[in-house]
């Protein structure tokens, strides 16, 4: 596939992270169709330029690149089951969604099954990094595959980290970096909590890691939110819950220590019982 500015594009699957990819395609000047099963949360990039097909099959007829931006394995292995074989023969499908170990080798033996080049292409970032073409992306497969795809992952990535020739290795940073994601995010809102349980303005915690070695700009993202006590959600709380269990579960399989993880788990089960399922992982400061 030649660098240009016109690869048809399907999207499949436009929650937070995928209608944000739609839009970033849309603006670097990609042919981008999009489709959702529940339908009202495609409709609306029609306005930037999107054709909003009604069928996962339709929406594949003619693509280049189809991208998987959807919840789970169940979801992925379904649409699949739906839209394989409607596809070019030639088009390159990319997993996105973040699926874990076990589920990444399920879709890989669906593509085997239906004869389709599968490659990997996990986001790392959230909703706001989606939309402004800014992620991450995490790319995993044969290397004359990813060269084709190379134009799509810069329209929607600040940069490209290939992790291997296999399927998987993808998934594999992409579970190592989501449980430092969790980490540091439930670490800053325990910092913020000690802080304040002992009488000081845990806004002062900022204030002193800002410029240090341990300082991070997610520290001061998220730490501002829990702050103000807002959460408008960029990665949504359940979401990371989700994958925590995907890490727990590789890590485990792997030999590794889960203590952690299962502390993690906990803390954000809790802050999801509090009603804060839907909120952005900042919410996990209400678990302190």
């Amino acid at each position: 596939m030649e660098r240009s500015r016109d690869v048809r594009v399907t999207v499949l699957g436009t929650g937070a992270m995928g209608a944000g990819v739609a839009q970033s395609l849309l603006r670097e000047g990609h042919e981008v169709v999009v489709w959702n099963r529940t339908p009202e949360r495609a409709a609306p990039l029609e306005q930037h330029g999107a054709t909003v097909a009604t069928e996962a099959g339709v929406a594949v007829e003619g693509a280049q690149v189809v991208l998987l931006t959807l919840f789970d394995t169940d979801a992925v292995v379904d649409v699949l089951d739906q839209a394989a074989g409607d596809a070019p023969t030639d088009a390159v499908w990319v997993q996105c969604s973040t699926v874990g170990v076990a589920g990444t080798e399920t879709v890989v033996q669906l593509a085997a099954k239906y004869g389709i080049t599968l490659v990997e292409a996990m986001m790392l970032g959230t909703k706001a990094p989606a939309e402004q073409g800014k992620l991450t992306m995490l790319a995993a497969g044969p290397s004359d595959t990813l060269d084709r795809i190379d134009p799509v992952l810069d329209a929607i990535g600040a940069k490209t980290v290939r992790a291997g020739e296999r399927v998987g290795d993808g998934t594999a940073l992409k579970l190592a970096a989501n449980a430092w994601i969790a980490s540091i995010t439930a670490a800053t809102a325990q910092s913020l909590a000690v802080a304040r349980g002992l009488g000081i303005d845990p806004a002062l915690f900022l204030q002193a890691i800002d410029g240090t070695a341990s300082d991070s700009p997610y520290a001061h993202t998220k730490g501002e939110s829990m702050l103000a006590g807002t959460f408008p959600a960029q990665f949504a709380l359940d979401g990371l819950r989700k994958d925590i269990g995907l890490i727990t579960d590789a890590a485990r399989a792997s030999g590794v220590t889960t203590t952690l993880l299962e502390a993690l788990g906990a803390v954000y089960a809790d802050a999801s019982a509090a009603g804060h399922g839907g909120d952005d992982i900042a919410a996990v400061t209400s678990a302190f």
